[in-house]
């Protein structure tokens, strides 16, 4: 599996690729601008990201816009809504605005820091995808 850990957090990012290095290879981004790039980088070379962990509030490009500029950057490859990445918004938001929003723009889960293991492993069962066993 191919994932795009996106966080501007060094910590936050370290867990997470931690958390999830066992599932596939574990590329960063600082910002929704990187993330952006990597996506857009990737597609264009005929990969694609199956997982992007995306946080909402970064410096610069936040998440809900790289969002929206991810899933534009998958339609224009031929990549219909639902097909693409996986995403998982990750952020100490919860308020319902912003999870409207997330998932309006086709977020395919959310969850909300502290990032437990086993909830995000669950969400990524859900989700179809293989979650490493949690340990």
């Amino acid at each position: 599996m191919n994932i795009l850990v996106v966080e501007d957090d060094f910590i936050s990012r370290r867990l997470l690729c931690r958390y999830l290095e066992k599932a596939g290879n574990c590329d960063v981004a600082i910002n929704g601008a990187e993330a952006v790039a990597a996506v857009h980088d990737a597609l264009d070379s005929g990969e694609h990201y199956d997982l992007i962990c995306l946080d909402i509030m970064m410096p610069g490009m936040g998440g809900q816009e790289a969002l929206a500029a991810i899933r534009d950057l998958e339609l224009e490859h031929g990549i219909q809504v639902g097909q693409g990445a996986r995403v998982v918004m990750t952020t100490a938001l919860e308020d319902h605005g912003n999870v409207r929003q997330a998932f309006k723009a086709s977020a395919d889960g959310y969850v909300v820091k502290p990032i437990e293991k086993l909830k995000l492993f669950k969400l990524l069962a859900e989700l179809g995808l293989q979650a490493p066993v949690a340990g």
